[in-house]
């Protein structure tokens, strides 16, 4: 079997995609950090000492989107059309989703995890000052579609 990431010796290569049409590409992704009720209660009351958390893992993750190919080796630049952040507060967690779309010939899906755990990581960096026990997980491609242009 022949994987597209390697050359005819062997050797790592980024995919040809010079053949490929434009499409429509959406991918959604989630991921879950876990922290203490406390953390979560100073964060819902915006009482963590470097800002306002959320805004600033929502920027974190719209800014990882787009920088993915210069982060995750052999991923190519694409033409983002859209990155949207969401956050579910419960009990013991917080979820993250984003959904990206571009419209190119490769991608969304990698972006759309590449912004969710930098995002969950953003989260992590402002509270590890208050919160020893966070734990992040739970990150998955959710959904990923192609539609004709």
């Amino acid at each position: 079997m022949k994987f597209s990431h390697l050359n005819d010796k062997g050797e790592v290569q980024i995919v040809n995609i010079s053949d490929k049409v434009l499409s429509h590409r959406i991918a959604e992704a989630s991921c879950a950090i876990y922290l203490e009720n406390e953390t979560i209660g100073k964060i819902i009351n915006n009482e963590i000492k470097k800002g306002n958390v959320l805004t600033t893992a929502k920027i974190a993750g719209i800014m990882a989107a787009k920088n993915t190919d210069k982060t995750i080796p052999l991923c190519h630049q694409i033409q983002l059309t859209n990155i949207d952040l969401a956050f579910s507060i419960l009990e013991n967690k917080i979820e993250i989703f984003s959904k990206v779309e571009c419209i190119d010939k490769t991608g969304a899906e990698i972006e759309a995890l590449h912004s969710v755990l930098i995002a969950a990581l953003t989260i992590y960096d402002m509270c590890k000052a208050v919160d020893k026990k966070m734990v992040i997980g739970e990150a998955k491609l959710c959904q990923k579609s192609k539609l004709s242009v």
